[in-house]
């Protein structure tokens, strides 16, 4: 999948950052906090700048994810959605899965089982 690859640590989190050709995919490991989820807010809308148009998030090792983390998501979900991007997650935590839950937003973000489905649609140019 990876034609480049960065890693940045930020805090209690890691993203290790890879992109093939318009599609951005980020690893988040760690959690996804205050602090942390402004970081990944800003990443993005620096990415939404050099025109990437899709971004998959695997939130596989996301230990845990708070309100201001949700806030970024439903944030950067909403931002996409608005100027016609596609962001996806795929491989969601059982912890990050159940706090969508909880707050009734497991139906807001398009989630998909694993990497190969959504690039799938991505590369199709299908919208999620």
């Amino acid at each position: 999948m990876h034609n480049s690859i960065e890693t940045v640590i930020i805090e209690d989190m890691k993203l290790i950052l890879g992109r093939k050709n318009d599609i951005f995919l980020i690893e988040i490991t760690g959690k996804l906090q205050l602090f942390d989820s402004n970081e990944l807010k800003g990443l993005i809308l620096k990415m939404i700048k050099k025109k990437i148009e899709y971004f998959i998030l695997n939130m596989k090792n996301v230990r845990a994810v708070n309100s201001s983390g949700i806030g970024a998501l439903i944030y950067l979900s909403s931002t996409a959605k608005k100027m016609n991007l596609q962001i996806a997650m795929i491989n969601v935590s059982e912890g990050v899965q159940k706090a969508f839950e909880v707050t009734k937003l497991e139906d807001y973000f398009p989630i998909f089982p694993d990497l190969h489905t959504v690039l799938a649609l991505f590369e199709n140019r299908s919208e999620l």
